[in-house]
């Protein structure tokens, strides 16, 4: 086969120019993100060596005929081309391949959120939170309402909807106004990195081969600990910062209407607990299928007989796998959200066509920027980072779980992106897993990956504009607060992972 590197060790130098490249290109040069990444992405591919001029990318189709990174022998049939005509058409086909992945999911995912905050769905839930906990634990019914919300809603749009009820908290409290703010990133920022439909969590799905309800439910358990002691953390920040409410509130988005005029609580919340559950039925379809012919496990055999054994268990499960589908079910999500929003707000399609248009058009951008970065991972791959991390960690007395974690954490503070992160390291630790020895369950590999791209946000990550703007924080005080709750949050999210690899390791 094709060899790409002639050091084993030039993979490193390629990785550091490219990361190097984008933080330049983004910070100092004010590129745009998808233009940084798709440019080094093409830095990578020229800077990886190609003993031969004229190596076999493709086949006669111009299809890829061994997986997405492989080459053809050169003794094959495939159409020759030059290491920079192939380096173009391996970005092009990373960057297809990862949108063909995420992008039906995102655009959903932002209609679902868009109908949310315009039918007042989401402030309907968010008021139940607060009749649960009291106003006076204000804070946790942010977090949780957050947490809950945001599954399927990107964290800026979720930090958008929700800092207008910090501030309406924090003008009938008088107090506490940091604490609410952090409150909301703390429950945003958690499922951001951690469950689908998010692309980053998408992307990990995709490139470690975890089932898709399995990462769901590993994502949303595995961020209740560092989320409990977020809260905590954002209570030590909120008494030593002390950061006023500056500027003026829109009453109307203090989410003033008498509930009367909001949607009932199920109409609220079906949109984004319906996908969940079907999402969670096909998993577990494929779990008892599994169990039952190839692990022989007792509940799955006698669920696989009670759900109408040979006769019946297939036809059930291939209609649980369509409408549990993650694009399926993100679907009939979208149209209960439309279907609400019209009800609620008495909108015609027209109405609906104009709301719909510019969350597609965010979409648009995130799903252009995430293909973008899964050209750049799929292009570090080929460079042979994956390889090179391999050999430096081969024979060293290092945890995968802790390597993961390093590795995206080091590249997000890097280039500032969790789901360029995310994206990047899935790709480069994914051929460590094909032995099949690591001892536990792949998707600790999934949430230590997720942990580490959360890490130090700063100047660099969109989120941090985001909520500095919003917010009405200066930089010092997002710094001092914003950034120091991720990285907290990224430090207990490694310690939680590792120790329930070792209690649990699911194998």
């Amino acid at each position: 086969m094709f060899e790409f590197t002639a050091s084993p060790w030039w993979p490193f130098v390629v990785l550091a120019i490219s990361v190097c490249f984008i933080v330049t290109a983004i910070s100092y040069w004010r590129m745009h993100a998808f233009v940084a990444l798709l440019l080094a992405s093409l830095v990578a591919g020229l800077l990886t060596f190609n003993p031969e001029p004229k190596a076999r990318f493709l086949d006669q189709n111009g299809e890829w005929t061994s997986g997405l990174w492989k080459v053809v022998d050169k003794e094959g049939t495939g159409k020759p081309v030059s290491h920079a005509v192939a380096v173009i058409e391996l970005i092009a086909k990373g960057l297809g391949d990862t949108a063909r992945d995420i992008a039906i999911s995102i655009a959903l995912a932002s209609i679902i959120g868009m109908c949310l905050m315009e039918s007042g769905a989401a402030d309907k839930v968010v008021r139940r939170f607060l009749k649960i906990f009291g106003e006076k634990n204000a804070g946790w019914a942010l977090l949780w309402s957050t947490y809950i919300l945001s599954i399927p809603i990107f964290f800026d749009t979720m930090f958008m909807l929700m800092v207008p009820l910090a501030k309406a908290l924090r003008i009938r409290t008088g107090k506490d106004y940091l604490l609410y703010v952090l409150c909301v990133c703390c429950g945003g920022v958690i499922t951001h990195s951690l469950t689908i439909p998010h692309p980053g969590p998408l992307a990990m799905v995709d490139s470690l081969k975890i089932d898709i309800g399995v990462s769901l439910a590993a994502g949303l358990l595995g961020g209740l600990i560092p989320a409990v002691i977020g809260f905590f953390v954002c209570v030590f920040l909120n008494s030593r910062i002390v950061v006023p409410l500056r500027g003026s509130l829109d009453q109307e988005q203090a989410t003033d209407k008498p509930e009367s005029e909001l949607p009932s609580l199920l109409w609220s919340i079906l949109p984004v607990v319906l996908p969940i559950v079907l999402i969670g039925f096909s998993s577990l379809f494929r779990v008892i299928a599994d169990g039952n012919k190839g692990q022989s496990v007792a509940w799955c055999v006698a669920a696989y007989q009670a759900l109408g054994g040979d006769a019946y268990f297939t036809s059930v499960r291939a209609a649980f796998d369509f409408f549990g589908h993650k694009n399926i079910a993100l679907m009939i999500g979208a149209a209960i959200a439309l279907w609400v929003l019209a009800r609620e707000r008495g909108f015609g399609k027209e109405k609906l066509e104009q709301l719909i248009g510019p969350p597609l058009e965010t979409a648009g951008m995130i799903i252009l920027i995430t293909s973008a970065g899964g050209a750049f991972g799929g292009m570090l791959r080929v460079a042979g980072v994956g390889d090179a991390v391999q050999l430096a960690a081969k024979g060293q007395p290092i945890s995968l779980i802790l390597l993961a974690y390093v590795v995206a954490a080091v590249i997000r503070i890097a280039q500032g992106s969790a789901t360029v992160g995310m994206l990047t390291t899935a790709a480069m630790i994914a051929p460590m897993l094909s032995d099949g020895s690591l001892g536990f369950h792949p998707l600790y590999i999934y949430l230590a990956i997720g942990w580490g791209a959360m890490g130090f946000s700063w100047m660099n990550d969109s989120g941090f504009w985001v909520v500095n703007r919003l917010s009405g924080m200066t930089q010092r005080e997002t710094l001092q607060s914003w950034s120091i709750l991720t990285t907290s949050l990224s430090l207990v999210g490694l310690a939680t992972t590792y120790v329930a690899s070792l209690l649990l390791p699911l194998v």
